[in-house]
């Protein structure tokens, strides 16, 4: 899988995680209904709190996180322009190894784009 195959590595995560989520299942309704709660409309939209949640994936150098987020993005009706400004921010706070996950991260928000009608 190359780094940048997001749709796989979220698939492999998923799949990894499924006998996690049985064994330690309350962690996970509580790791679950955390996210739910965190990331619901408020004062700041659903986008932005997954544009900031996409920042943190990149200044951390998760990958799964930058797919997760950029798939949550597009659900959500991001913008390629959206995506960059914020990825801008991100270079700014986080330098070169932001700069090289940014790049990962258009790149995800390429390839897990939806289908075009």
């Amino acid at each position: 899988m190359s780094t940048f195959d997001h749709s796989g590595l979220m698939q492999n995560i998923n799949h990894c995680l499924a006998p996690f989520r049985k064994s330690q299942s309350e962690a996970m309704m509580g790791f679950g209904q955390l996210a739910k709660a965190a990331m619901a409309e408020g004062a700041v939209s659903e986008k932005h709190k997954e544009l900031i949640a996409l920042a943190i994936g990149v200044t951390q150098h998760c990958s799964g996180c930058i797919g997760f987020h950029v798939k949550a993005l597009h659900r959500l009706g991001c913008t390629r322009q959206e995506l960059e400004e914020m990825l801008a921010v991100c270079v700014y706070m986080g330098g070169g190894p932001a700069l090289m996950y940014a790049a990962e991260a258009v790149k995800a928000f390429e390839s897990l784009a939806p289908a075009q009608a």
